[in-house]
């Protein structure tokens, strides 16, 4: 008797939801604790880890549902799903904290970015760095921000998965 292959679609939601929203309690801390403005690299490193974190959970989540089985489609298509569901969650709250919250959200990390710019290349003048400020403030645009950001959280994702599920992965022997 064959065994049913279990649905992706409840791990997907459940670990994306999961995702969304340890993004966003992260983000917040980093927000409400001022850390945006100047972030450290450890920022980058934990909001990374959290994205690992869960897409790792979901797909071996599915493995044990599927009596310890895993191919590598099923690993993709699982993370990228969690990844995506995460990233629309992420990207609203983005949205939201830099136009209803804190409209001068991006003003700020732009200014502090400006001044460092002109303190660590003093060989760059005020108007090649104004160029560069121009160019980054169009790409901080709610939309624009919110698509790369999907974008970013969605390439992650599949490299993570990839990673996952060529580690994790254990075909059912058919014979």
């Amino acid at each position: 008797m064959e065994n049913e292959k279990p649905s992706t679609k409840k791990i997907i939601i459940n670990y994306g939801v999961l995702l969304g929203i340890a993004s966003v309690t992260f983000s917040l801390i980093v927000y409400l604790t001022g850390m945006y403005k100047q972030p450290h690299w450890s920022v980058g490193v934990i909001g990374f880890a959290i994205m690992i974190f869960a897409i790792t959970l979901g797909i071996k989540a599915f493995k044990t549902k599927n009596n310890g089985f895993l191919i590598l489609s099923d690993a993709l298509k699982i993370g990228i799903g969690i990844a995506m569901i995460g990233g629309i969650i992420s990207g609203i709250w983005n949205v939201t904290l830099t136009t209803v919250i804190e409209p001068e959200y991006t003003a700020q990390v732009m200014e502090f970015q400006k001044e460092k710019m002109l303190r660590d290349t003093p060989d760059m003048t005020e108007e090649q760095v104004e160029q560069i400020y121009a160019m980054t403030d169009k790409l901080q645009k709610p939309p624009i921000a919110f698509a790369l950001g999907l974008v970013g959280s969605l390439f992650f994702g599949f490299i993570i998965s990839l990673i996952t599920g060529l580690i994790l992965q254990k075909k059912e022997e058919l014979y």
